[in-house]
């Protein structure tokens, strides 16, 4: 059946504010989706209330309406567009999900008479409703573990007299796992029960007897209105049974399963599927597998939506689900729709990987003090990087370089556990690091069946990591003058880095790659296709690997480079790696932007990026996208490959100004602000100078590197002060500290976390108010895009602040000098592209706090306020394509705008929850006011005061 023609005007739902649990994947499949809609020339209103996300981009939706996710919100806009035929729920996560069904149960879609297309609301029921799905999944005869439904403290405690210890208990209609726990002992029954009924929003848990061991795997499935199924992906969990899957590391495709076993976990998945309702779309599968020979399969869960793992099937196997799935859900059929890699086959297929994809997540429990860092049921995890590798090994190397937690790869870096006791506790408690503990625990000697004991892990896997280990022993019997080619060429497909390699040499970086080059064993760049090469692929989209030379009949040897260099001027933009607190979705964000605009400069534009979750990891995002590790040895050898005319590092954050002292070491271009004024900017006494020279205010500080030196000048400096790091993001251990004793502590804390760090002392200004400023300069001319102040006072970090735009109290006086200051350094630092500025206000009295010559956070909120491309505007400036007169700015903004940050400490119980310099927000939301009487401004301002000291 083609495109329902009656479908003219769709509504989609977005995610809202990230949090933990629910990430920037939704974004992806809501930016899909919508491109997917208007190719079919059907008009897109987006709700969405994410200021960072490209998804609410106004180039994005032919109405966008960045507004509180409520049925209120619904309500205003269907009053607006009454030509709306359809609502389409199942792109935006759970939150747009709940959403319908809360709009569904007041009748608001039966009184605009809209459709709900793409899931039917009683699949969302039944797989919701765990004691529903039950029925249908025995009713079927699909297995599932023993559980039972308790709506009361009686009850439960009933069913875990009946089933016996462990047991699970999962609240139902939440995300992420919350409310999700394991329970060893009866102890531990009463308390846990009663988190699972208070967070059910229908105070409803599901207890189920605990699958310990068992192992974990998802298939992702697209169905069309005829009823034709495709699985586009098998992912296998390497952690088994109990490990929240988004917390978990993940391999496609799977690993260790039989064939007989997979094409029953096939059909059940079919079978399920069709089971829970009649609807054209994407479905998310969860099944567990027995460890033994017999392979039992139980199922655990069905999601009808485009899931976290959907974004992550798409990116592994270049099959677009999100898309796809946008199109069946408007009538079109598989076979009626084109694979968007060959563009000469059809989307009624199943994707074959001539690779594997490993999937590590990324953590940020430094963030919540106290937390607990065990992991569980309740997903904890902010972020993930995709490694893509011939094999399994190379696969995870290059997921592991990609996190950016200051490791090189596994093992062979110096920084792995080496207390027994420790890493045996590891083990046994899974922790964030334990990708790295298992190699540890193998170096140790433990052995692999006792590490199967401990972690059930497949052996499979262990063997793996052991193959490493032995090939890391025997190339440390020699040195880089002795090893062979055939050691060398075997230690790079196997994912080592060249950083690994010098450390088993004990050798430098350098000399092995040049070892390297003077062997011939060099990087090649293969199509990620979705055919496994077997019908040619139009979509440029590749990963780096090594091959064995092939010897052609005339003698040539060499290996294949699918990779072809054209002759265009190119850019590479640098992407931000993993989201984290502190670098978000925003930067994602801006490094689109900057791909557009530099293609509409006349650029080949490329992309280097790691993160599954993002647009800007889409393969039609830019003209190549180079999936692959923001880690130098990966980004040089791209760099050698296709010649560009420089690097775009300021869109990506604090990750790819990382990389800019590298670059500029190797003579490779920065476009834009060059790195001594990036330096210069990070480096405080050189920066303070700076000020000195313009005449503009700071706060006192010094310098320490030891604790007595910071004990020294806390005596002229004065409580308090302003302990932090230099060069680190969203406020890394910077506190303020009251005392000596805190002093000391803090600085003797940082510098074993830190060695070799220089700590900035500052004097705080106590109740000061904050504000800042971003500004596009081209070395000449600077034009502030916004200035915004911070609700709360100086001290809370930015990204926890906040943010109104405009001003709402600040003075003439003092907007001058803050139009005067942020025009006075940009001009000094030589920026050419975008600055953020921010400034601590004290007795009318402006002083800098500090100045970061890249894209902020803020960037992607003002933008959207004030309805304005400001990235797209940068990028062109930092190209030398334009000058900032060259634009004509007119920003649009009735009232304020007001950027508010989203936390997601429900996921840790005992956290220290108050607010301070280190940043801790996981997302945000923008507000719109008419005026300063509205109350939600008088509630957050009245707020302030918990933060001031007098």
């Amino acid at each position: 059946m083609p495109k329902n023609t009656q479908l003219k005007s769709i509504l989609i739902i977005g995610s809202g504010p990230i949090v933990i649990g629910q990430a920037c994947e939704f974004d992806y499949s809501g930016t899909q989706a919508l491109r997917s809609l208007r190719e079919d020339g059907i008009e897109t209103i987006l709700i969405n209330s994410n200021p960072a996300t490209i998804m609410t981009d106004p180039s994005m939706a032919d109405h966008v309406y960045l507004l509180p996710l409520t049925t209120k919100s619904l309500v205003q806009i269907l009053k607006e567009h009454p030509q709306i035929d359809a609502v389409l729920p199942t792109m935006g996560g759970q939150t747009a999900l709940n959403l319908c069904i809360e709009a569904d149960e007041k009748g608001i879609w039966e009184d605009f008479n809209v459709e709900i297309i793409g899931v039917d609301i009683d699949a969302i029921n039944i797989t919701e409703d765990r004691e529903k799905f039950r029925e249908l999944m025995l009713k079927i005869g699909i297995p599932m573990a023993p559980q039972a439904t308790a709506t009361s403290y009686l009850k439960g405690k009933e069913i875990a007299q009946e089933f016996g210890f462990p047991l699970v208990i999962r609240a139902s209609f939440t995300l992420g796992g919350a409310g999700a726990s394991f329970v060893y002992k009866e102890e531990e029954f009463d308390e846990l029960l009663t988190r699972g009924l208070e967070i059910s929003p229908i105070h409803e848990v599901m207890i189920d007897k605990a699958l310990i061991g068992w192992k974990e795997y998802e298939l992702e499935l697209l169905r069309d209105a005829n009823d034709n199924v495709v699985i586009i992906c098998s992912i296998e969990n390497m952690d088994p049974m109990g490990i929240h899957t988004g917390d978990s590391i993940t391999v496609a495709p799977a690993m260790t399963l039989s064939d007989k076993t997979f094409q029953k976990m096939r059909d059940m998945a079919i079978h399920m599927m069709r089971s829970i309702g009649d609807f054209a779309g994407g479905c998310n599968v969860q099944f567990a597998v027995s460890p033994d020979e017999n392979e039992d399969i139980i199922a655990i869960e069905i999601n009808p939506r485009v899931s976290r793992s959907s974004a992550l099937a798409s990116k592994a196997t270049g099959y677009p689900i999100a898309k796809i799935a946008a199109k069946l859900a408007i009538g079109y059929n598989l076979d009626e729709l084109d694979n968007q890699i060959t563009k000469s086959t059809s989307a009624l297929f199943e994707p074959s990987l001539d690779y594997v994809i490993v999937k590590i997540p990324r953590w940020n429990f430094d963030k919540f003090e106290g937390s607990d860092r065990t992991l569980g049921l309740q997903m904890k995890s902010v972020g993930e990087v995709m490694g893509i590798g011939r094999s399994f090994q190379e696969a995870l190397h290059k997921a592991t370089q990609s996190l950016e937690i200051k490791r090189n790869g596994l093992g062979a870096d110096g920084k792995g556990y080496t207390d027994y006791d420790q890493v045996l506790s590891k083990l046994k408690y899974a922790s964030w690091d334990r990708v790295f503990v298992i190699y540890d625990a193998i170096q140790m000697g433990i052995p692999l069946s006792r590490i199967h004991e401990i972690t059930k892990i497949d052996m499979w896997f262990l063997k793996q990591y052991e193959e490493l280990y032995m090939l890391e022993k025997e190339i440390s019997t020699f040195t880089i003058d002795t090893i062979q080619k055939d050691l060398l060429l075997e230690a790079k497909q196997k994912g080592y880095g060249d950083r690994q390699i010098a450390h088993m040499l004990n050798c430098l970086e350098s000399q092995v790659y040049n070892k390297r080059e003077e062997l011939g064993v060099t990087r090649v760049y293969k199509l990620v296709d979705t055919c496994a090469a077997e019908f040619k692929a139009k979509t440029p989209y590749y990963y780096s690997t090594f091959e064995n030379d092939v010897e052609t009949t005339d003698g040539k040897r060499f290996a294949e480079s699918e990779s072809v260099v054209s002759d265009k001027k190119k850019i590479i933009v640098l992407g931000s790696g993993p989201n984290r607190i502190g670098q978000g979705i925003e930067f994602d964000y801006c490094c689109v932007h900057g791909v557009l605009a530099a293609a509409e400069c006349g650029y080949e534009t490329i992309m280097i990026n790691c993160n599954p979750e993002t647009v800007s990891t889409d393969f039609d995002t830019a003209d190549k996208l180079y999936f692959e590790p923001v880690f130098w040895e990966h980004i040089y050898d791209i760099i050698k490959h296709e010649k560009p005319e420089g690097v775009i590092v300021q869109l990506g954050g604090q990750t790819a100004l990382k990389l800019a002292e590298k670059l500029d070491r190797y003579g490779i271009k920065i476009i834009g602000t060059s790195y001594q004024s990036l330096d210069l900017a990070e480096d405080r006494g050189l920066f303070s100078n700076l000020l000195k020279e313009n005449d503009i205010p700071y706060p006192k500080f010094d310098i320490a590197t030891t604790a007595d030196e910071a004990a020294a000048i806390a005596d002229v400096l004065d409580f308090p002060i302003l302990v932090r790091p230099s060069y680190v993001l969203g406020g890394q251990g910077m506190k303020i500290v009251i005392n000596r004793e805190e002093l000391e502590e803090h600085v003797v804390d940082l510098l074993r976390q830190m060695p070799g760090n220089q700590l900035l002392l500052d004097h705080y200004l106590d109740g000061a108010i904050e504000a800042e400023a971003d500004a596009i300069c081209d070395g000449e001319n600077v034009y502030i895009i916004g200035i915004m102040e911070h609700i709360e006072p100086c001290g809370i970090h930015s990204g926890d602040s906040n943010a109104t735009l405009p001003p709402f109290n600040l003075g003439e006086f003092v907007m001058q000098q803050i139009k005067d200051h942020t025009k006075k350094i940009a001009l000094a630092l030589n920026t050419v592209g975008l600055i953020n500025i921010q400034f601590a206000i004290k007795d009318d009295i402006v002083y800098i706090i500090e100045a970061n010559p890249r894209a902020s956070r803020t960037v992607p909120f003002i933008s959207k306020a004030y309805g304005e491309p400001y990235v797209n505007y940068a990028t062109k400036v930092m190209l030398g394509d334009k000058k900032v007169t060259d634009f004509d700015f007119n920003p649009q903004l009735k009232g304020y705008a007001i950027k508010q940050p989203v936390f997601s400490f429900n996921k840790f119980h005992n956290v220290n929850k108050q607010l301070g310099p280190e940043m801790k927000s996981t997302g945000e939301s923008i507000l719109f006011i008419d005026s300063l009487k509205d109350d939600e401004f008088y509630n957050l301002y009245a707020r302030r005061k918990m933060y001031l000291s007098k």
